[in-house]
C-alpha cells in the first residue's frame, strides 16, 4: 500500500556513538500507556551480501529494495505508527532487519547477541535508540545468543524459538529479564526456517498463524490457523483488524479477509530473497511509560 509521504512521521536518531546508557529507577512506578512507535533502519549499501541460510541465494536489486523499504515505512505511518529511524549501519549487510537486535517487553529492552557473529555490530545504534525512548536496557551476554526474530509475544506469553540463531543460554537470559515482569516464557523448537517468526506470527486475538510445512510443532500453540503460503505466516498488527502482510501471500490475504481482518499489502520481494519478512523490518513498541 502506497501513501502520500506528508502523512508519515519519521524521525532519525543522531545520538553520539558512545553516549552512556542510563536507566531511571523511578520508571517502574510510572504507568504504561499504549504507544505506536516503530524503529526502522535504512538498508545498507551492502544489502546484497546479507546472510542466507535456508534458501538459495538470489541477486538483490538494492535500488528496488530501498523503494520497497520506503513503501513499508510509509504503510506504517499511514496507519498511525510513528517511525523512528535508527542511524544506518552501512557496514552491516543485514542491518535493515532491525527486529533481530532488541526485544522489548513492557518498558524493558533486552539488547540481543545475534547468533551470526557478523551481525553483532548492529546492536549499538539500537541500544542508543531504545534508551532515549525511556526504556530500561539489559543485554544478552556470552555464551548466550538471541535473535529478536525468534521472539513472538502474545499478551504476557513470550514464545522463543530455539534453533540456529538462538541458543539455550539466550533463552535463559531472556527468561531472567522478563519473567520478573510477569512474562511466561515458552521455548519452541525451530529447525525448518531461520527464525520462529519465519514460521509463525499471531493475529489480534492471539491465534497463531503458520504454514504447516515450515512449523515444527504447531500443537504447542493453543490456537493455530494454518495458512496456504509460507509468507502468509508473517503478519504485523497495525491496530484494530488491520494486518500488514507481504504481497507474496495473496491466498492468505484472501483467507484472512474472509475472517474479517483487513490486510494491508506491501511488496518486500527483495528482502524475502534474504529470508526477510514484514516483521523483521521494524521493532514495534506498543507499551512505553508515560
Amino acid at each position: 500500500m502506497m501513501t502520500n509521504r506528508r502523512h508519515v512521521t519519521r524521525r532519525r536518531f543522531t545520538a553520539p556513538r558512545y553516549a552512556p546508557i542510563r536507566t531511571d529507577p523511578r520508571r517502574s512506578e510510572r504507568p504504561r500507556v499504549p504507544s505506536k512507535k516503530a524503529l526502522v533502519r535504512r538498508p545498507s549499501p551492502r544489502l546484497a551480501e546479507g546472510l542466507v541460510t535456508h534458501i538459495e541465494r538470489e541477486k538483490v536489486d538494492h535500488d528496488l529494495a530501498v523503494e520497497q523499504w520506503d513503501a513499508y515505512v510509509e504503510a506504517l505511518g499511514a496507519h498511525g505508527w510513528e517511525t523512528l529511524e535508527v542511524d544506518p549501519a552501512d557496514d552491516c549487510p543485514d542491518s535493515v532487519f532491525v527486529e533481530d537486535t532488541v526485544v522489548v517487553f513492557r518498558n524493558v529492552a533486552l539488547i540481543t547477541r545475534p547468533g551470526a557473529e557478523s551481525r553483532r555490530a548492529e546492536t549499538a545504534g539500537v541500544e542508543e535508540a531504545v534508551a532515549r525512548l525511556g526504556c530500561s536496557v539489559n543485554w544478552v551476554w556470552e555464551p548466550g545468543t538471541l535473535d529478536g526474530g525468534d521472539v513472538l509475544k502474545i499478551g504476557d506469553t513470550i514464545y522463543v524459538g530455539r534453533g540456529g540463531r538462538t541458543n539455550a543460554a539466550g533463552v535463559q537470559q531472556l527468561r531472567a529479564a522478563f519473567e520478573p515482569l510477569g512474562a511466561r516464557v515458552v521455548p519452541v523448537p525451530v529447525s525448518k526456517v531461520l527464525h520462529l517468526k519465519s514460521a509463525v506470527t499471531a493475529l489480534p486475538d492471539g491465534t497463531v498463524v503458520g504454514h504447516i510445512p515450515m512449523t515444527d510443532v504447531p500443537s504447542l500453540f493453543p490456537r493455530f490457523l494454518p495458512v496456504p503460503e509460507e509468507s502468509g505466516a508473517h503478519v504485523v498488527l497495525l491496530g484494530g483488524d488491520k494486518l500488514l502482510m507481504a504481497a507474496s501471500a495473496p491466498k492468505t490475504a484472501e483467507l484472512l479477509a474472509d475472517l474479517s481482518h483487513d490486510p494491508v499489502v506491501v511488496d518486500i520481494g527483495e528482502f524475502e530473497k534474504l529470508e526477510g519478512c514484514v516483521t523483521c523490518l521494524s521493532v514495534r513498541l506498543r507499551e512505553l511509560y508515560a
